[in-house]
């Protein structure tokens, strides 16, 4: 990622202050489908949800409502002010985010399993393997990008069934397009 994209991202995100938590778009209305659930660590002191990583986190309303639920979360961003709005708002509402600064066109900067891996409004299909790839089984991917159906293309708008086919390892749970977004919901065998 270039300078004046992390610059273009640290202005937006500063703009904006500190968020709100949140589930993440894909997952309004189907939180049955997320592994574990809060409550108590488990017998070996992981959280209840187990492992969570959020990809392109901004400002972290999707890292700190899963935080809220249960999981030990992991957030990647490449915005030094989105990730203090994120911090201010894990602290303000108690829940513990490991918050990294990385470059993701550089790939991601951890490693699985993650029982979930959550990236939204950040599209690369260079990262789709690793995404998969960080998955522990039975483990779930959301993922919501900008897409060419219904609305026009460019860079950073997936093509028609793109999200369909990115991922063949993985079993499908749900795909949608329209309106200028694509939203994909798959499992890890």
């Amino acid at each position: 990622m270039s300078a004046t994209d992390r610059e273009r991202w640290d202005a937006r995100h500063a703009a904006v202050g500190t968020g709100t938590p949140m589930p993440p778009d894909g997952l309004r209305g189907r939180l049955d489908l997320l592994p574990g659930g809060p409550g108590p660590a488990d017998r070996n002191g992981l959280p209840a949800g187990g492992r969570a990583l959020d990809v392109a986190c901004g400002r972290g309303a999707v890292a700190v409502w899963l935080a809220g639920r249960g999981f030990a979360v992991d957030a990647v961003d490449v915005s030094g002010a989105g990730l203090a709005s994120a911090r201010a708002l894990a602290a303000a509402e108690g829940a513990r985010v490991r918050f990294l600064e990385a470059d993701l066109d550089a790939g991601l900067p951890v490693t699985g399993p993650y029982d979930v891996v959550v990236c939204q409004r950040y599209r690369n299909p260079a990262l789709y393997p690793a995404l998969a790839g960080a998955l522990a089984p039975g483990g779930l991917l959301v993922l919501t990008v900008l897409s060419e159906v219904g609305d026009e293309g460019g860079r950073f708008r997936a093509a028609p069934g793109e999200l369909a086919v990115a991922f063949p390892q993985l079993a499908t749970v749900d795909h949608r397009e329209g309106d200028g977004e694509a939203t994909f919901l798959a499992r890890r065998p």
